[in-house]
């Protein structure tokens, strides 16, 4: 009898084992990742991204906190990859405001498209002896740099654009090669485009403009499948608002809003690609606890879908990002 009782005791024991042992086992399986931001030890803005070849190229303003500071302290470019939109590998500093000789500071956003087995990255940054921002070209034999100026001096200057009588209307330049044609799109209240000739560090013809409701800043030119799309930041504090094209050219037809307001971060800036048969919606906001904010920003990524009429549904933003 007593050998049975402690046969039994055995028996229970090893069933209350196994049911704690899977309770563990389905709450790891079940454990939810928070992926977003997802940089988490500097802040990142601004962000711009470039597929090419296996891989996904992210290129960041970088937020540099200053005690009892509230404005923008960016002095350098960051640049990261991933082969699966949740692993990021940082790599070197590959550009700095210090590289751009004609310039004197501020980092702000750009974009970086290949051509011809080469880099080139626009930027804006603010020109040493012409008032107000520019945009300058880096370039480059590989998407990680390093960069070194294209052109010795600034492709556009703010006393190229007079329809704007503001000082910072020459920034977030956008960049999209169209059967064999190069476009430069940018600006602050008026969005300017202009023809690049195939060296993409001459313009090829006149400065013109495109007529958007409440366009603020942060252009972003795509296409996916037969249609292009030009989002770009709608009023402020800034949401992201987009219009759907068939040609490069327009016209635009205003689709709507396509993200909220980024959190505590005024300013919205958004990157949109397609990878491996999906579509992402890359952003900042303001959610590093420590001091995230409207001047200390993290890039977020979430998924982006289309409708069946070539439409995008409205972003939702998570904490938890992309997940495996």
């Amino acid at each position: 009898m007593k050998n049975r009782l402690t046969i039994l005791s055995l028996f229970v024991l090893l069933l209350s084992c196994k049911t704690i042992i899977a309770q563990k086992v389905k709450t790891s399986a079940n454990e939810v990742q928070f992926n977003n931001p997802i940089i988490k030890d500097k802040y990142t803005a601004d962000p711009a991204a470039l597929v090419y070849k296996d891989k996904v190229y992210l290129y960041t303003g970088h937020d540099v906190p200053e005690k009892g500071v509230q404005s923008y302290r960016m002095n350098d470019w960051l640049v990261f990859s991933t082969s699966d939109m949740i692993h990021w590998e940082e790599h070197p500093i590959p550009l700095k405001t210090s590289d751009f000789a004609w310039a004197k500071g501020d980092a702000w956003a750009g974009q970086v498209i290949e051509r011809n087995g080469k880099f080139y990255w626009y930027v804006a940054i603010s020109h040493g002896t012409i008032h107000g921002k520019s945009i300058g070209i880096a370039v480059a034999d590989s998407p990680t740099g390093p960069f070194k100026d294209a052109l010795g001096k600034a492709i556009i200057t703010n006393d190229m654009t007079t329809k704007a009588t503001i000082s910072w209307d020459d920034i977030d330049p956008t960049v999209i090669v169209d059967n064999g044609q190069a476009y430069l799109i940018w600006g602050n209240t008026v969005c300017n485009y202009v023809k690049l000739k195939e060296n993409m560090i001459e313009m090829d013809g006149p400065i013109q403009t495109i007529e958007l409701p409440n366009f603020t800043e942060a252009p972003w030119i795509h296409k996916h499948k037969d249609w292009y799309y030009l989002s770009y930041a709608y009023e402020f504090p800034e949401k992201i608002a987009y219009a759907m094209s068939k040609s490069v050219t327009g016209p635009w037809e205003y689709k709507g809003i396509l993200n909220e307001v980024a959190g505590n971060s005024n300013t919205n800036h958004q990157a949109i690609i397609d990878f491996k048969g999906k579509s992402y919606f890359i952003y900042h906001n303001g959610s590093i606890p420590t001091e995230g904010g409207s001047f200390r920003r993290s890039v977020c990524v979430d998924r982006l879908y289309y409708n069946q009429d070539g439409t995008m549904k409205r972003v939702i933003m998570t904490s938890e990002g992309i997940q495996k």
